[in-house]
C-alpha cells in the first residue's frame, strides 16, 4: 500500500528504519523461497532423469526387436533397379532382367475447343476400371465442355483416373482432353466410359467424343495402353502391376527404374542383386544402447554430485531414489547367457569403466562377436531372461505412470503448492504488519513535529523575556 514518506516532520530517519524492518521481516520470505527453489530444482532434476531412463529403455527395447539382428543389405551391379531386404530374405545372388516397366493407361480425345458445350442436356458419365465397380458422375449441359469434364473428373477421387487438357494452340484455341489412370498396370486401366442422357438413358452425343470400350478397336479416344512390369529372376518370369515388386524374392523389394537391353530372341541383359548380412544395423543398435546408458550415468552424476571446494551440493545430492535408480539400472546389465560362446557383455566387447561406471565398446571385439556369434548376442539381449526384458522391467518401476519417480514428483508438486500458499500468506502478513508500523511511525512523526514546534515556540518566548530583562 502506497503511503507518503515519513520522517519529514520530525527529522528522524523513520523511512530508513521502516525499510530495515521490512528487510528483517522479508527474511522469512527468503527462507520460503529458498525451500521452493530447492523443491523446483529437485522436481526438474527428476524430470531429466526420467527422460534419460525412457531413452535408455527405448534403446533397450530396440535390442529386443527381430529386425535388429540378422539384418540384410542389398547391392546391384547396375542401375535398372534398386533393392531393399528385410530379415526374412535369404542371403544370395540373384540375376535379374527388367524387360518392361509398368505404365499407366492414357486416353485422349481429338482436338476440340475447350469451352464448347458437347451435350444437348444433362448427362451421366459412367466410368468403369478393370475389376472395379462402375462410378457415375452427372453433368449439367453447361458443364459438358472439356473444361467442365476436367473439373468434374478431378473432383471425384474415387474414379481412379485424372483428367487434364493438352493445349495445342490454333484459332480458336484447341485442346486434347486426356484421361490418365492413377495407378500403373493393366488392372488399373479404364474398361469403359459411357455417356448417356440423364432423362432417358439413351446415348448422348458426348459419347461419340469420350466414349471408350477396351474391346472396341474404333473408339473415339486414342489409347496409350497400360502395361504391367515384367522381369525375370534367374530366368523365372515375374509380372507386376507396379514398378515396385515385393516378395518376388521373399523379404526383398525391388524398385524398377529402367529396362535392360534386349539382346534378341527374347534374351535380355541382367544385373546381379547380392543380398548379404548387414551387421552394422546390430552394431549401431548396440552403440546407441551404450550411449543411452552412459548419458544416464552422466546425468545422475551431475545431479547428485557435491562440490567440495564450494561446499555446495547439486539438486539431488544424497537423494536415495537417485541412488536406487543408478544401482538398479546397473544391476539389470548383470545378465549371463545360458549357452553359447557369448554369454556376457564383456565377451562381446562391452566393459565397465571402474572409474565412472560408464560402458566402453571394443569395436573389433564387437564386430567379431556379431560375425561369428550373432545368435548368442541376440539371446543375451532379446532372450526370455535377457538384458532388454530385465532392464525394461526395472525402468518401468521408476518411469511408468504411478511409478517411483512419478510418486516423488507428485509429492514435490504438492509441497511446492503449499510453499506458494505459505509465501503468499507470509507476504500479506508482512504487508499488514508494515502498514501498522507505518501508521505508528506516521503518528510519532506528527507528535515529534508538534513537540518540536512547541519547543521552538517556548525557546523563542524565553529568548524574548531575556531581552526584556536586560533592558
Amino acid at each position: 500500500m502506497a503511503i507518503s514518506s515519513i520522517g519529514i516532520g520530525s527529522g528522524l530517519p523513520l523511512e530508513e528504519l521502516l525499510e530495515n524492518l521490512r528487510t528483517s521481516e522479508n527474511q522469512s520470505l527468503a527462507l520460503i523461497q529458498s525451500r521452493a527453489d530447492t523443491v523446483e530444482s529437485r522436481l526438474s532434476a527428476y524430470g531429466t532423469i526420467k527422460s534419460s531412463v525412457e531413452v535408455l529403455k527405448n534403446a533397450s527395447d530396440a535390442m529386443a526387436k527381430a529386425d535388429t539382428f540378422g539384418a540384410l543389405k542389398t547391392s546391384a551391379t547396375g542401375d535398372a533397379y534398386t533393392g531393399t531386404a528385410t530379415n526374412k530374405a535369404v542371403a544370395g545372388i540373384y540375376n535379374i532382367a527388367v524387360k518392361q516397366l509398368a505404365t499407366s493407361q492414357s486416353l485422349r480425345t481429338s482436338a476440340l475447343t475447350p469451352t464448347t458445350q458437347l451435350a444437348e442436356g444433362k448427362v451421366n458419365i459412367e466410368i468403369k476400371l478393370n475389376g472395379s465397380a462402375t462410378k457415375t458422375i452427372t453433368l449439367d449441359k453447361a458443364d459438358t465442355t472439356l473444361e467442365g469434364i476436367v473439373k468434374a473428373v478431378n473432383g471425384d477421387s474415387s474414379l481412379g483416373i485424372s483428367a487434364t487438357l493438352i493445349n495445342i494452340g490454333g484459332e480458336p484455341p484447341q485442346s486434347h482432353l486426356m484421361f490418365t489412370a492413377k495407378r500403373t498396370g493393366m488392372d488399373a486401366a479404364v474398361q469403359t466410359i459411357k455417356v448417356t442422357k440423364s432423362d432417358d438413358g439413351t446415348p448422348s452425343y458426348l459419347d461419340a467424343i469420350i466414349g471408350f470400350e477396351s474391346t472396341n478397336a474404333t473408339n473415339p479416344l486414342t489409347e496409350s495402353a497400360a502395361k504391367n512390369a515384367t522381369i525375370e529372376i534367374n530366368g523365372i518370369p515375374i509380372t507386376s502391376q507396379t514398378n515396385t515388386v515385393k516378395d518376388a524374392i521373399e523379404g526383398v523389394t525391388l524398385t524398377l527404374t529402367k529396362t535392360h537391353a534386349d539382346l534378341g530372341n527374347g534374351v535380355y541383359a541382367t544385373d546381379a542383386l547380392t543380398v548379404s548380412r548387414d551387421d552394422s544395423v546390430t552394431s549401431k543398435a548396440v552403440n546407441a544402447f551404450v550411449s543411452a546408458y552412459n548419458t544416464l550415468q552422466g546425468i545422475i552424476k551431475t545431479l547428485s554430485s557435491y562440490n567440495v571446494d564450494a561446499q555446495k551440493g547439486s539438486a539431488l545430492t544424497g537423494d536415495s531414489l537417485t541412488r536406487n535408480i543408478q544401482n538398479q539400472i546397473r544391476e539389470a546389465l548383470n545378465v549371463a547367457g545360458s549357452s553359447g560362446a557369448v554369454r556376457s557383455l564383456s565377451q562381446m566387447g562391452i566393459t565397465t569403466d571402474v572409474k565412472d561406471g560408464t560402458l566402453k565398446v571394443d569395436s573389433t571385439k564387437l564386430s567379431a562377436a556379431l560375425k561369428d556369434n550373432m545368435v548368442d548376442v541376440q539371446n543375451l539381449f532379446a532372450g526370455e531372461n535377457g538384458i532388454s526384458k530385465k532392464l525394461g522391467a526395472t525402468a518401468d518401476v521408476f518411469i511408468k505412470s504411478g511409478g517411483l519417480i512419478s510418486s516423488a514428483s507428485d509429492s514435490m508438486t504438492s509441497s511446492l503448492k503449499d510453499l506458494n500458499k505459505q509465501y503468499a500468506a507470509t507476504f500479506d502478513r508482512i504487508d499488514a504488519k508494515m502498514e501498522v508500523y507505518r501508521k505508528q511511525f506516521s503518528a510519532m512523526d506528527s507528535m515529534v513535529a508538534q513537540m518540536n514546534s512547541v519547543s521552538s515556540y517556548l525557546t523563542q518566548q524565553l529568548s524574548m523575556l531575556g531581552n526584556l530583562n536586560e533592558k
